[in-house]
């Protein structure tokens, strides 16, 4: 029964991390304007939502330590946020709960799940995610030097800039950013370990998600530096990272080299201040066109997008901050941020440093863009990992094993 549970949320964690958008748009009406509600929700989403009942009641599981607590938490913010979906439908926005579900409930599901398995099956889950980041890492860099899509995409762009299994290159080079810490906390072979860090290097730099690949390269600096090697005396630690820190500059400084003689990195040739910059500082110039009302307590998705294509003349809303407050509301804003920042740090308690270096390059790269007001499978991803590898059971309690 366990390894039947395992291969279906795998499965299901799967369908949710590698079907894009664009696939399902093949399908559905996943992100267009037109088609019923439930096709706006994501395969892999609907997969997860119906094993949750399935995982948690059809079998007794245990949890001790702080799994205890951090169970307890996801409830929490589970129920909240599916009041926040309820409050969403009850005033008229029905549209903007999508997103709610999609990428934030779906991650309280996905993260009650895994504390409902073992930590060996957590593990292998956090295994096949990075396996499947590597992946879309590698095909992305394929795609960057051939010139040619593996999926589809269907986003017209001034260049070619490749996406992997992801939707978007942004989230690629996000993912890429994802991957890195927690490549550090796996039990794979450490030339593994460094190969695959450098397979998401060069993942992030062909994306060309420019945020992404700055937060990147010091993310693997600090995993470096910061991450303690425990096997080793204080004085052979500092003498074996300064010789590892010195190898990473200098092959640091011979891969950049390749990569700008195979374009790679024809993005960071030209200026940072380049026009994907200014949309990103003029679409704060939105809240000259809406009123006190519409900040306070939130406005339609369609009129918000009608005035940022109308008035400011972009195709797109690249802030999260932006919509999130302006379809919420500030103060419901405020609230679900909360929530979220809740959830994260409370799912990190007791994490390894490189799980904590691991989300903030997530967060860095994120937040440079609408990646957390979209429907991203993101979020959901860094759940998974951090529950994945925080030390196989936690931290041990003096108690006895509660039975859930």
């Amino acid at each position: 029964m366990s390894l039947l549970f395992f291969f279906c949320v795998a499965a299901a964690f799967i369908a949710r991390f590698a079907v894009s958008s664009q696939l399902m748009n093949r399908v559905v009406a996943y992100t267009t304007e037109a088609g019923p509600f439930y096709e706006k929700l994501h395969f892999g989403t609907y997969a997860v939502l119906f094993l949750l009942p399935v995982v948690l009641f059809s079998r007794p599981f245990l949890l001790r330590g702080d799994e205890i607590g951090k169970f307890r938490a996801l409830v929490r913010y589970s129920g909240l946020m599916l009041l926040l979906v309820l409050f969403m439908f009850v005033t008229g926005r029905a549209g903007s709960s999508v997103v709610l579900i999609d990428t934030y409930l779906v991650t309280g599901g996905a993260g009650l799940i895994m504390l409902a398995l073992n930590p060996t099956s957590r593990r292998l889950l956090g295994d096949v995610t990075l396996g499947l980041l590597i992946l879309s890492a590698a095909l992305g860099t394929l795609e960057a030097l051939t010139q040619q899509r593996i999926m589809p995409y269907d986003a017209v762009e001034l260049g070619f800039r490749p996406v992997g299994l992801s939707e978007h290159p942004l989230a690629l080079g996000t993912t890429c950013a994802i991957a890195v810490g927690f490549v550090a906390l796996t039990n794979w072979r450490v030339w593994i370990r460094v190969a695959c860090i450098i397979v998401l290097f060069i993942g992030a730099a062909a994306s060309g998600a420019r945020m992404a690949l700055l937060v990147t390269v010091v993310e693997i600096f600090a995993l470096i530096i910061v991450v303690p090697w425990p096997r080793l005396s204080q004085r052979h630690q500092r003498q074996a990272k300064l010789f590892v820190l010195l190898a990473a500059a200098a092959g640091g400084a011979v891969l950049t080299g390749i990569l700008l003689s195979a374009g790679l990195l024809s993005r960071f040739t030209s200026t940072l201040f380049d026009e994907n910059f200014f949309v990103r500082v003029s679409i704060y110039d939105v809240f000259k066109y809406v009123s006190f009302e519409q900040v306070m307590f939130g406005m339609d998705g369609k009129e918000l997008i009608r005035i940022v294509t109308e008035k400011l003349h972009m195709p797109t809303i690249e802030s999260a901050q932006v919509v999130i407050v302006l379809l919420f509301g500030l103060p419901v804003a405020l609230l679900f941020a909360w929530l979220v920042i809740w959830m994260l740090l409370r799912m990190l308690r007791h994490a390894p440093l490189a799980a904590w270096i691991g989300v903030a390059a997530t967060l860095l790269a994120a937040l440079s863009n609408n990646t957390f007001s979209s429907k991203t499978p993101i979020v959901m991803m860094m759940i998974v990992l951090v529950l994945a590898y925080n030390a196989n059971g936690i931290k041990a309690a003096p108690e006895k094993p509660v039975q859930a």
